[in-house]
């Protein structure tokens, strides 16, 4: 693994973090703590999860494996998020002061530590001010609950929005933004991407291999089992399956991530989160195992050097598809100019 700036931040972390969503529900307690000791062992420092994951549970887990590990622990940049209900009440979710302190502290208690090192908002709240929110996350900061703030499923325009008011308000700014983001899944690059670059946001790509797509583990015309995903969730899951599988772009991006596998000798997964590191803003890839096995292949990406070839080969198989207007070739041509004049 490779270290880049957490952000406009000067902590450094390393380019594939550690997602633990599965923690306590797709994986026990005893295995998530094999994959955290997997993953430090790999050299890497950056673990993200949420109060969401599971209710609880997974930074419950991630906070038991810290405290056993006091040393490593010193060395790991540890983020979570808030934002989403963790209650029945009126007030047990959203973005307010109210929730999001009480949100906060839950969180620091069950991870065991005085302080969280990247504190993200899980998504946008409609109804509470961003002023509001980002008042907060400064005094957080002030008092030293949190280092560094960030965003999760934010759109370009609020992520702006966000990134203007704490400048006209002298606070502190946040650090990154975690979308979804894959060969599959590349609309962010429209607005999310320029706004991120623009403010000098880092990206944390969550789901980088589309669900298991991006990893080969689904085959053509042949509906998914329970040993996947979707085939856990056979009504969901179906819906989900025949989409892609019905898209002609879904097999062109596998066929040609296949052939850079076999020309790197490495995995689908691999080659696949070796495209996503190459991409601008990217800071992190969150990497989301339910084995240690899984968990190892990954990690390999950083070793996949892609060429500026193989980049581009990947880039016009995994095209979004776009209108003429605005994010066509007629609209981006209004948003430039030559500069020696001239259409």
């Amino acid at each position: 693994m490779h270290y880049r700036t957490l952000g406009r931040s000067g902590t450094a972390v390393t380019d594939l973090a550690l997602g633990t969503m599965t923690f306590g529900h797709e994986a026990s307690e005893e295995a998530s703590h094999a994959i955290l000791d997997a993953y430090v062992e790999a050299g890497g420092n950056f673990i993200d999860t949420a109060d969401v994951y599971t209710r609880g549970v997974s930074e419950e887990i991630v906070g038991r494996w810290l405290a056993a590990h006091p040393a490593e622990a010193e060395q790991l940049v540890i983020a979570t998020k808030g934002r989403f209900p963790m209650g029945d009440g009126a007030n047990d979710l959203g973005l307010s002061r109210r929730h999001l302190s009480r949100a906060l502290d839950a969180s620091l208690t069950r991870l065991g530590v005085e302080t969280i090192d990247l504190y993200q908002l899980h998504a946008w709240d409609a109804l509470t001010p961003i002023d509001e929110t980002l008042r907060f996350l400064n005094d957080a900061i002030a008092a030293g609950k949190i280092l560094y703030y960030g965003f999760s499923n934010f759109t370009g325009w609020q992520l702006t929005k966000a990134v203007h008011v704490a400048r006209a308000h002298g606070w502190a700014e946040p650090v990154t933004l975690q979308p979804q983001y894959n060969l599959i899944v590349r609309g962010i690059e429209h607005e999310i991407v320029p706004a991120a670059l623009d403010a000098g946001v880092g990206l944390l790509p969550w789901s980088p291999l589309g669900g298991g797509w991006l990893s080969g583990k689904y085959q053509r015309d042949v509906a998914p089992t329970g040993a996947t995903r979707l085939g856990e969730n056979p009504e969901r899951g179906m819906e989900a399956w025949r989409a892609r599988n019905d898209d002609p772009r879904t097999w062109r991006i596998l066929e040609v991530v296949q052939e850079l596998a076999d020309v790197h000798g490495a995995s689908l997964s691999q080659v696949s989160l070796a495209w996503l590191l190459a991409q601008p803003a990217v800071t992190s890839v969150i990497l989301g195992a339910r084995t240690v096995e899984q968990l190892r292949d990954n990690l390999g990406a950083s070793d996949v050097e892609l060429t500026d070839a193989q980049l581009a080969a990947l880039d016009e198989a995994s095209a979004p598809r776009v209108e003429d207007y605005p994010y066509g070739g007629p609209g981006v041509q209004q948003r430039h100019r030559r500069i020696d004049g001239g259409r």
